[in-house]
């Protein structure tokens, strides 16, 4: 049977900070309060996602210093710890988008060959750049309008509208569409933590010399190219893509990958 202790803890993360939103909301406690946008910790810690922080900036609104301490917060940690790990330890659409793929696993219908035809991994970044230009044009957050993870957030928290149907078409749009398809090319803040987290400390290792290539490591990676060393070199997955999941080293029955920190003397 297959180890799914990381699994389990990024469910519990996920799940418990959804349950702080919602609580402080519903009950007024303080120890998480606010959106993925922008966040407290004890009505005292400001928290701010970078590229939000970006596109309001972007409109000509002037941020006010609590807001720009709560991005370096977010981004100083991403940097040095996290990576993309926000992508699978913190966002909710993940759960979505794992619970797609699953299926997508179950019913056989993983044809990346044919997907990869029509869009491409790059297509994120464009889209961060095109949300960008949009705010300052439009002179608002031109991507929080649409966000799946604050309607999702929202949703949980006040109820789900019309905002479920969002939620439904990205489900629907991994599974029967593009594998990883939201997370993997198109979601904007994937490409900014990918870019913010590209020389963070915590990352993968691979022991080639106890590899036997079996690949399950490929079938759940969310980001399967940045598996490329698999069988081949025993080194430390150093690519920025990758989102610290650690559902790699959960299916990996020859126990050649663990998490470690990154050696930036040497690429092992």
């Amino acid at each position: 049977m297959k180890n799914i202790k990381y699994l389990l803890l990024r469910r519990t993360t996920q799940i418990g900070l959804l349950f702080l939103y919602f609580s402080a909301n519903a009950y007024g406690w303080n120890i998480l309060a606010g959106t993925f946008g922008t966040s407290m910790i004890f009505g005292t810690i400001p928290l701010a996602d970078p590229y939000t922080t970006l596109q309001v900036l972007a409109t000509g609104f002037v941020l006010g210093a609590d807001v720009l301490l709560g991005a370096a917060i977010i981004t100083l940690f991403y940097f040095v710890i996290g990576g993309r790990a926000f992508c699978s330890w913190v966002c909710p659409i993940n759960m979505v988008t794992d619970l797609a793929n699953w299926i997508r696993r179950k019913l056989n219908l993983d044809k990346e060959e044919v997907n990869y035809r029509f869009m491409k991994r790059s297509a994120r970044y464009w889209i961060m750049v095109v949300g960008l230009i949009i705010s300052a044009v439009v002179g608002i957050a031109a991507f929080e309008v649409f966000s799946p993870i604050t309607i999702m957030q929202r949703g949980i928290v006040f109820g789900f509208g019309m905002g479920a149907a969002v939620i439904i078409a990205i489900f629907l749009f991994d599974l029967f569409g593009v594998k990883n398809g939201w997370c993997g090319h198109l979601c904007p803040l994937g490409a900014s933590y990918s870019l913010i987290g590209k020389y963070s400390l915590i990352r993968v290792k691979h022991n080639a010399d106890t590899c036997t290539a079996c690949m399950d490591c490929k079938v759940v990676c969310p980001e399967k190219q940045v598996l490329h060393m698999i069988s081949k070199e025993s080194i430390s997955v150093t690519d920025g893509e990758c989102t610290n999941c650690g559902r790699c080293v959960d299916v990996c029955n020859d126990d050649a990958l663990e998490f470690s920190i990154r050696s930036f003397t040497k690429n092992k």
